[in-house]
């Protein structure tokens, strides 16, 4: 049974940093690209960020770039996405999810901020920016 667990969120001032880690069970990890979404209430899931099978190719949202940085250890089957210059735009609920990668080439794009292409999902960690 696959199992994506979320952790690190919290409540923050804004210009904060938090470091929010993701630990999947169940599956071959380093067989999944990665992604991290986040939902604010009555606002649309969108993509913050994603990350390929081996880490070497990332993307980001527009509005976290130069900001969050996104990272992997396969050996730990751990997820993380560090965020910095935290702002109250940025609270919502941050989910990880698993992308099962079955393509030769090393990245995770195509499609990467639609939730459609992530075969499993964590329960979130709420993330709240304070002004």
């Amino acid at each position: 049974q696959v199992q994506v667990v979320e952790s690190g969120g919290g409540l923050v001032q804004a210009g904060g940093s938090l470091r929010l880690s993701c630990t999947a069970s169940g599956l071959t990890f380093d067989d999944h690209a990665m992604g991290w979404f986040r939902q604010a209430p009555g606002k649309q899931r969108e993509g913050v960020s994603c990350i390929s099978w081996s880490g070497g190719s990332t993307h980001y949202a527009d509005s976290v770039k130069g900001r969050f940085t996104i990272s992997r250890d396969n050996a730990k089957n751990t997820l993380y996405l560090q965020m910095n210059s935290l702002k109250p735009e940025d609270t919502a609920m941050y989910y990880c999810a698993a992308r099962f990668w079955s393509d030769t080439y090393d990245h995770c794009s195509g499609s990467w901020s639609s939730i459609y292409e992530y075969n499993y999902w964590g329960q979130g960690t709420q993330v709240t920016v304070s002004s």
